[in-house]
């Protein structure tokens, strides 16, 4: 599916993209796709995405099927272990080959097709460019280059992150506030491919996600610990390998060898964003982190983008005002969004459990997965079986119970 069969109110549209991220691509691709003229700005000096992988859920799989995209590999399963045994606490079936499913992919690679799409349907992406100001008129949205340029799009998206330029010009206050939790990432290379699934061990106060990339030549790694010692929020700060190792040192056998080949790592702090109340009006839309920053509990972080990307282009391409169509966006995607967001909170507290509190979760855990191996997925229904590429439907195969 390329796009739409007839004309819509996109077609000869003048938009302009803050963020050449994977939310920002997938917009400038679904606005694009519709006829629009677009126009991707982005900071950095090339086209990059940080060294670290990202599962496809079936809700982002959808829209990267509607575009015509795939990339990664397929993944069996999700496995819940204890960090510390390494027995398994739950395994949760994902759906097989047909139709949409779970895909885990490096994150530059979902990079790469995006770009490669958009430069395939004339999207003009422009590295190197810095937006230094934006403001909202009664007219057209005005944004100012870091080198004095002006530009006057009919929309402006801001896809530009926790630090967006953008969402301030809709949405006042709501600064972070630190979780007292830090994350580490790390690619690490293994000789034999391991199971195409992921995993995640859990420990007291601590867990660690883990899943293989590129064929099984690689594995994700993220652990997050809580810890006293505020960190800053970012992929980009480097630490010292035998840090992660000594916060995961009770670790079970089979982690803790795939946590002595880390060569190189990055730490990061966990922040709590709030959803921002305005997602649209006056010609400027947010997308992803700019809209609704999530904490990385639940893999969603790209999979929203896309959702919103996608239904972004569709609200606006109806016959109704720009700011309609921004409203209807709005109303669509805020109270799903702020519902992730808070699932994603939830999901850290339970994996970093203790004490008997710990030990009664992981009992039900195994007996619920044994006797009802559905269980635990169809409670996620609401999040992995909803499409908006038609129309926010929930699949029956997917319907809650």
């Amino acid at each position: 599916m390329s796009g739409p069969s007839a004309p819509g109110a996109n077609q000869g549209r003048e938009v302009a993209v803050v963020g050449a991220g994977i939310g920002g691509l997938a917009a400038a691709l679904c606005f694009a796709r519709r006829g629009a003229r677009v126009t991707v700005l982005e900071r950095a000096a090339a086209l990059r995405e940080a060294g670290a992988g990202l599962q496809v859920s079936p809700n982002g799989h959808r829209v990267l099927r509607a575009l015509g995209l795939e990339v990664g590999e397929r993944s069996e399963a999700v496995l819940l272990r204890d960090g510390r045994s390494g027995r398994s606490v739950a395994r949760l079936a994902l759906p097989g080959p047909e139709g949409p499913h779970w895909r885990m992919a490096h994150r530059a690679d979902l990079l790469d097709v995006l770009a490669g799409a958009c430069h395939d349907e004339g999207v003009e992406v422009r590295t190197g460019t810095a937006v230094s100001r934006v403001a909202a008129t009664e007219g057209r949205p005005i944004l100012e280059l870091h080198d004095g340029e002006r530009m006057a799009p009919d929309l402006l998206i801001g896809a530009d992150g926790v630090r967006s330029v953008v969402r301030p010009v809709l949405n006042a206050g709501g600064a972070p506030r630190f979780t007292g939790q830090s994350a580490w990432r790390a690619l690490v290379a293994v000789d034999d491919p391991p199971p195409m699934r992921a995993e995640v061990h859990l420990l007291p106060g601590r867990h660690a996600v883990t899943y293989p990339l590129r064929g099984g030549s690689m594995v994700n790694l993220v652990a997050v610990a809580e810890r006293d010692e505020w960190a800053a929020e970012g992929w980009d700060t480097p630490d010292d390998p035998d840090r992660l190792r000594g916060a995961f040192a009770d670790a079970g056998r089979g982690l803790r060898r795939l946590l002595d080949r880390v060569r190189e790592t990055r730490l990061w702090g966990l922040h709590l964003h709030p959803v921002a109340e305005d997602w649209g009006s006056a010609g400027i839309a947010l997308l992803g982190d700019a809209a609704h920053p999530t904490l990385p509990f639940l893999a969603q972080g790209a999979n929203l983008a896309l959702e919103d990307a996608w239904v972004l282009a569709a609200q606006t391409d109806e016959p109704v005002s720009l700011d309609r169509g921004l409203r209807r966006y709005r109303d669509l995607r805020r109270d799903r969004a702020a519902r992730a967001v808070a699932a994603a909170r939830a999901n850290g507290r339970d994996y970093h459990l203790a004490g008997w509190r710990r030990a009664l979760a992981h009992a039900a855990l195994r007996v619920g997965s044994a006797v009802a191996p559905g269980a635990i997925t169809r409670r996620t229904a609401w999040l992995h079986g909803h499409d908006v590429t038609d129309g926010g439907r929930l699949p029956s195969r997917f319907a809650e119970r």
